[in-house]
């Protein structure tokens, strides 16, 4: 399936029917001299720009990764869903200018059967759009089109706040389009700021999906040379450009040829199956094969693990010889002062054993 090529067509029927739909409603609006259905003409017009800019963000979040890009342009579908977001916080303010106004200045509408049956339409349409286009984006990773699809749907709850106005009009005379204006206006600003926080969010940088994380380090896993894998780091340069790093622990005694070709296979395995190019994949060494050393590493872990917001302790390795000890721990970021929990830690180890030269790597829950 040709990712771009779907964004483009869902994209485009999106644009012909809000285009329609908001053609209708212009009409539709005036002849009614309703202000709550010419806003929501508004609202499909802006929809179908949503569309035009979907398509814009995916022709050129495809082109192919340059020397000052080498990574690709994947990023640039979420500042195309940012766009959207803007666009959707703009309309609501603008409906909440025209409704006030309305407020102030009240008009009487004068809604008909095909008015009604017109705006009807148009909320099952919305709807059935809506659906189609979160269904269409999360299938092939595409925010615009998610967000495109969450406008949609909110667009088929104005549309159906609007019908229920004309029907009250129509049944009791109560004039409550402006009002209802208002509480749409309201609800379009909302949705734009939660649709830019989301994708401003993507744009920062989250933290892995969990699913993709622990699929990572099952592949990782799977070899027998590798006992654990940790310290996964994934950066999102677009919804299909992941890249990362690991940590793999293994045997002490491993050559480096056979290393060399460890590291080859799993980052072969995790791009064949996880779709993430594994640009770095660093080494513990592992020694606890040794019954002394292993009792040595269950003492440390209980006293390590017994403090609130260590998540984790891995790369655990110990000389004697040298009077060398070395472990990683992951410090939550749960607790109130990381850095000092981290000097905690290692304190309460040196006190265990004072005769050795700690290195304890600082280490932050990155992902699952």
């Amino acid at each position: 399936m040709n990712r771009n090529a779907e964004i483009v067509k869902t994209s485009f029927i999106g644009i012909a029917v809000n285009v329609l739909l908001a053609g209708f409603k212009f009409v539709v609006g005036l002849v009614a001299n309703s202000i709550a259905i010419t806003l929501d003409a508004v609202n499909n017009l802006s929809d179908a720009l949503s569309s035009v800019i979907t398509i814009i963000g995916a022709k050129l979040a495809s082109k192919r990764p340059d020397k000052k890009h080498p990574f690709g342009h994947g990023r640039v579908e979420y500042l195309s869903a940012a766009i959207i977001a803007v666009i959707v916080l703009y309309a609501g303010v603008t409906a909440m200018i025209e409704s006030v106004k309305k407020i102030i200045t009240p008009e009487i509408p004068d809604y008909s059967t095909v008015t009604l049956v017109i705006v009807a339409v148009a909320v099952a349409v919305k709807f059935l759009l809506g659906g189609f286009f979160i269904g269409k984006g999360k299938k092939i990773a595409s925010e615009s089109l998610i967000m495109s699809g969450k406008d949609a749907r909110l667009d088929s709850l104005v549309s159906l706040a609007t019908l229920v106005a004309a029907l009250v009009f129509t049944i009791w005379g109560f004039g409550v389009e402006a009002y209802l204006g208002v509480l749409i206006s309201l609800l379009m600003i909302r949705s734009g700021v939660d649709m830019l926080r989301e994708t401003l969010s993507h744009i920062l940088g989250e933290r892995p999906d969990s699913k993709m994380a622990l699929s990572v380090k099952e592949v990782v896993n799977s070899f027998p040379e590798v006992s654990g894998a940790y310290d996964l780091v994934l950066h999102n340069y677009g919804p299909d450009m992941l890249t990362g790093s690991v940590h793999i622990e293994v045997p002490e005694d491993l050559k480096m040829a056979e290393l060399d070709r460890l590291e080859r296979e799993i980052a072969e395995a995790v791009l064949e199956k996880c779709n993430v190019f594994l640009t770095g994949i660093s080494v513990y060494s592992k020694n606890t094969n040794d019954s002394e050393k292993l009792a040595m590493l269950n003492r440390i872990r209980r006293v390590v693990m017994d403090h609130d917001n260590i998540i984790q302790m891995h790369g655990f390795y110990v000389n004697f010889d040298k009077k060398e000890l070395r472990f990683d721990i992951v410090v939550g970021f749960g607790a109130e002062n990381r850095e000092e929990l981290y000097d905690h830690v290692v304190k309460d180890v040196q006190e265990m054993y004072p005769d050795y030269n700690l290195k304890v790597g600082f280490d932050a829950d990155l992902s699952d």
